[in-house]
């Protein structure tokens, strides 16, 4: 993350997107399960080749113009779990009501103003991460708001959304996307712009987060719900950041973005000082290169490719700077460059290298009549993509003479990102006309039942159990909370152990390898039956657990057995004891009760898991006392 930055006086505006996987029975537009598969079990594939449709108004959205630049072949990998909605090869069903429920339940909790009629658009999208071309999207509400530590976050608006289709496969022509994903319903929760810090947008995101999963029914886990960042500092440009999986980013993709925008203003005035301009002249210089060592280009003119070049008057230097950690403003022109379907660019602020000698830069140099404060920009590629991504690297190179474009970027795993397309305008959105609309009554609107909010359940746990705030909060947004409840009223076990047996030790399981979907609802009231009962001591429930879920043929009983976790009664306990403290006599006069500790690990090293820590601990003190009173 760069160095802390005075945010107020940057003049950051700032809001993000939530987009959450609903976990309904069936998807969006028809009545295809909401599971993934393993692409192993698709059992047909077709493919499709899109184009950008145009609005009411006849207009074609600049993103999607920009999405076509290279021809590109979609394979798409279909199962038994999919259908025609799917592929498009047949309309679409009314919108799923249990997913409307969940969505108008997450907008009363949002404080949101709901629609008296749901509408379904269509949102063009041709990368192909839908059949169709478009994505189908339902406003449910909007105007509503949230209390954060710094102030009022207003809920511009809720819609329900499919979700595209899961990438496979990018082969550059061609990209394989799975149709499993495709169609599940999410909703896309958009904040007003009245994020203030880095800081701040990962509480509202994590308060959101709170609020959704809250409802209990909306999917968990890893790609289930993504953020896409709106970002703006003074004289910059809106840029939204898309596809933030990770919660603990978000703080670094909006501190990123905004010095990203300071350094691409610092530039700007930079090349204006300079008086700096772009030449639109793009000269053939692979004649240059006709005994070039360079792999890169070698390989290029092999398969009858072209050497282009153009010249950048006084950015020499310039395209080196780095404006994200470990990327340039040279990395920005080879993401526009890429779109068109090269593998990047070569510019003078990094040569000579990749096999270009010095020599070839300066007569690249000399053809292009450049002079010593300007940059010379390379790509090696079929002409037609190579003219293309000229082009492109043009456009960039004019926009870094303003400051910041306007443009659609990329969340990248280490918190940087990198150019997607422009930002869409409104030729992108119009009527969907195979979905009729929802009337909502305002009395169906009014039966809805509201959940209990994590928040409200941990502070209710932490008093009516005398849970410390970090197991109120870990057993609160657990599925297993009312398990817990039913489990503490019924089997009166302290609360502390029942949320470390349902929250806190599958985790651990989890990640030695233990597949842990073996343990359902009655499994760990069976195991924990068992503890309550005496069979087994809690210090066994972790081997009770494994073993239970290792081999799921087995009752908790036959588990226990198996772990070696038969119980060990009081009586055997002292036995045992006795018996340990009377071989390490010496050793209790010598060092008094400071051994206990050595003697407790002994016991625990024949009893763990078949007899409660705190008997054995108990008659290994008195033991250890009388000895000592001798």
């Amino acid at each position: 993350m760069p160095e802390s930055l005075d945010y107020a006086s940057l003049g950051l505006v700032c809001g993000i997107e939530i987009h959450q996987q609903l976990d309904t029975a069936s998807k969006l537009f028809c009545g295809c399960p909401t599971r993934l598969r393993d692409v192993e079990e698709s059992d047909h594939q077709f493919f499709r080749r899109l184009r950008p449709a145009r609005s009411e108004l006849g207009e074609i959205d600049r993103a999607a113009l920009e999405e076509v630049l290279v021809s590109r072949k979609f394979i798409y990998k279909s199962y038994d779990t999919t259908c025609l909605v799917e592929a498009d090869e047949e309309p679409p069903s009314e919108l799923n009501p249990e997913a409307l429920e969940i969505a108008l339940i997450v907008s009363k909790l949002l404080n949101m103003q709901i629609a008296d009629e749901v509408h379904t658009m269509r949102k063009i999208v041709i990368d192909g991460s839908n059949t169709s071309g478009f994505q189908r999207t339902a406003y449910v509400a909007s105007h509503g708001s949230i209390e954060t530590s710094c102030g009022e976050v207003g809920m511009e608006t809720i819609c329900l959304e499919e979700e595209a289709a899961r990438i496979i496969e990018d082969r550059g022509d061609e990209v394989v996307y799975s149709l499993d994903r495709l169609g599940i319903p999410l909703v896309e929760i958009c904040t007003s712009p009245d994020i203030v810090s880095p800081q701040h947008a990962r509480e509202v995101a994590q308060r959101l987060g709170m609020v959704l999963r809250s409802t209990g029914r909306v999917k968990r886990g890893l790609g289930t719900i993504r953020q896409d960042v709106n970002i703006s500092i003074k004289d910059g440009a809106r840029v939204e950041i898309k596809g933030v999986q990770d919660l603990n980013l978000i703080e670094t993709i909006v501190a990123v973005e905004a010095n990203r925008q300071r350094l691409l203003l610092e530039i700007g005035e930079e090349l204006l000082g300079r008086k700096a301009q772009v030449f639109d002249s793009v000269a053939d210089v692979t004649g240059l290169f006709a005994t070039t060592e360079s792999k890169v280009i070698k390989a290029a003119l092999k398969k009858g490719g072209v050497v282009l070049a153009v010249r950048l008057g006084g950015f020499a230097g310039l395209l080196g700077k780095e404006i994200q950690p470990g990327r340039r403003l040279g990395s920005e022109l080879s993401d526009r460059a890429k779109r068109a379907g090269v593998g990047g660019i070569f510019h003078s602020d990094e040569l000579p290298a990749y096999g270009i000698t010095q020599k070839e830069v300066e007569d690249v140099r000399a053809e292009l009549g450049a002079l010593a404060g300007d940059c010379v920009v390379m790509v090696a590629a079929p002409r037609d993509r190579a003219e293309a991504a000229m082009k492109a690297v043009l456009e960039r190179a004019k926009e870094a003479l303003v400051g910041v474009p306007e443009e659609t970027r990329r969340a990248l795993p280490e918190g940087t990102s990198e150019y997607m397309r422009p930002l869409p305008g409104s030729a992108r959105m119009y009527p969907e006309t195979d979905v009729p609309p929802v009337v909502v009554t305002s009395d169906y609107v009014d039966s809805l039942e509201l959940p209990e909010l994590f928040e409200e359940r941990a502070a209710r746990f932490s008093e009516e159990y005398g849970l410390n705030r970090e197991f109120a909060g870990l057993i609160a947004s657990s599925p297993n909370y009312q398990l817990f409840e039913d489990t503490v009223r019924d089997l009166s076990l302290p609360p502390a152990l029942v949320v470390r047996t349902l929250a806190m030790i599958p985790r651990e399981l989890a990640r030695e390898g233990t597949k842990i979907t073996n343990l359902t609802e009655d499994r760990y009231i069976d195991a924990l039956s068992l503890v309550a009962g005496g069979s087994v001591a809690k210090e066994g429930i972790p081997q009770l657990l494994e073993t239970m879920a290792r081999r799921p043929e087995l009752s908790a009983a036959q588990a226990a057995e198996a772990a070696g976790l038969g119980g060990v009664d009081q009586s055997g306990v002292e036995d045992l004891v006795v018996g340990i403290v009377a071989e390490k006599e010496a050793f209790v006069r010598e060092r008094g009760e400071a051994a206990l500790g050595p003697l407790m690990g002994l016991a625990m090293k024949e009893l763990r898991g078949k007899a409660d820590g705190a008997l054995v601990s108990s008659v290994l003190k008195r033991e250890i006392d009388r000895i000592l009173a001798e």
